[in-house]
């Protein structure tokens, strides 16, 4: 056992602590605390010195497999343009440079203090390479297709896909079946997505074409899809919000982590609380690809459990969802920082299930993190989101 010490505890779970302690045996968290208060075991103490120590970071909404897209893509032509560039680009590179590149993201986000993900992946083609990590992970094996003839077919290949895993899967990463988006999943294959117990995971209300989409049918959304072909598939217009419509499908389920929410109404809002759905922000993604801001007060006002997630290297600079709460304090600065804090931590081990991570508390798992962070600091959460923290983990 050792005893980790730093002029910041941050517990998440509880209040930030100036001088504490923490006790770690056999990766558990066995006490925490001040020097000298009850319970405090005898051990070898291991002091961080002036600096913030915190459970690691939960990004709860990536996708690996798009890291060699890094760079790639321009973000300034709005977000049907993005997706155009998007499915142009993402079959250039063949396997073995998408694997390279996803093992350097996970390597970065191991660096950086990111203790698990939620990966969002249509081949599941690095595995292995999350198996090999110290990452926890949720995989969200995401179906998409938008013509009701191919649903069969993608469900039975997606069965056939899962089958074949077995026994192959390391433990730290499970694998749960997802679905794209309203946009781009066609009711029959929501319907099988619900069959299965999913989705687990969707991108839902992300952007306007999106949102007019679903509404009235106008928007660019459309044209896009003439582009790809699918023009010709008949859509009865539900005339409804994206939230509401996926409602209407029987496929928001308890649990479910619906990525974005920037364009739900108070109605949404008040609906996906009611459903016990988590909402991870990814304030640069939006940012960069111009759909607005997610509304976070109003979210949390409304009971939805939010986490943070930095989406893909194919829209923002870096994996690092410290960088995402940094932009979400600065377009909220009214919201708390232990808020955004949380998180980035506990709302994400929440969303992803796993109950022992998120927060430093007596049984949970010593997956921490910390930054250096000057003397005078008086409010450890502010000072993460200042822009001058720079996290790394904690190493046993």
């Amino acid at each position: 056992m050792d005893i980790l010490t730093a002029s910041w505890v941050v517990p998440v779970a509880g209040e930030a602590l100036r001088d504490g302690r923490v006790a770690v045996g056999d990766g558990r968290i066995a006490w925490v605390g001040r020097a000298g208060d009850p319970g405090e075991p005898k051990a070898p103490v291991r002091d961080l010195g002036s600096a913030i120590l915190l459970p690691g970071l939960v990004n709860a909404h990536c996708h690996l497999e798009l890291s060699h897209l890094a760079g790639r893509l321009p973000f300034g032509g709005g977000f049907v343009a993005w997706v155009e560039a998007l499915v142009a680009a993402r079959g250039s590179d063949d396997e073995a440079s998408v694997r390279a590149r996803a093992a350097q993201a996970i390597r970065d986000l191991e660096d950086r203090g990111t203790v698990a993900v939620g990966d969002v992946s249509n081949s599941l083609v690095h595995l292995d390479l999350l198996g090999a990590s110290r990452l926890s992970a949720v995989v969200f094996f995401e179906l998409l297709a938008w013509d009701p003839a191919r649903a069969a077919a993608t469900l039975e290949w997606a069965d056939r896909r899962l089958a074949g895993l077995d026994g192959t899967v390391a433990p730290n990463v499970r694998v749960r079946l997802a679905a794209h988006g309203p946009h781009t999943v066609s009711p029959p294959l929501f319907a099988g997505l619900v069959a299965r117990g999913g989705p687990a995971a969707m991108h839902l209300a992300e952007s306007p074409d999106e949102s007019h989409f679903l509404a009235t049918g106008s928007g660019a959304w459309p044209g896009f899809l003439e582009r790809r072909g699918l023009g010709h598939v008949a859509f009865a217009l539900p005339g409804l919000s994206p939230v509401r419509y996926v409602d209407s499908l029987g496929a928001l389920p308890r649990g479910l982590v619906a990525a974005h929410a920037v364009q739900a109404d108070a109605a949404d809002r008040e609906r996906l609380a009611r459903r016990g759905v988590h909402v991870a922000l990814c304030p640069r993604s939006n940012r960069n690809l111009g759909v607005g801001t997610a509304p976070a007060p109003e979210l949390l006002a409304a009971g939805v459990g939010l986490c943070l997630g930095t989406d893909s290297l194919a829209s923002v600079e870096s994996l690092d969802v410290l960088e995402d709460a940094k932009l979400l304090h600065r377009q909220f600065p009214d919201l708390d920082p232990a808020v955004i804090v949380r998180m980035a931590t506990l709302g994400g081990a929440e969303a992803l299930g796993f109950a022992d991570l998120g927060a430093i508390a007596r049984g949970r798992r010593a997956a921490l993190a910390w930054a250096p962070a000057p003397a005078a600091v008086d409010d450890p959460c502010r000072y993460l989101l200042s822009g001058d923290a720079r996290l790394r983990r904690v190493e046993a």
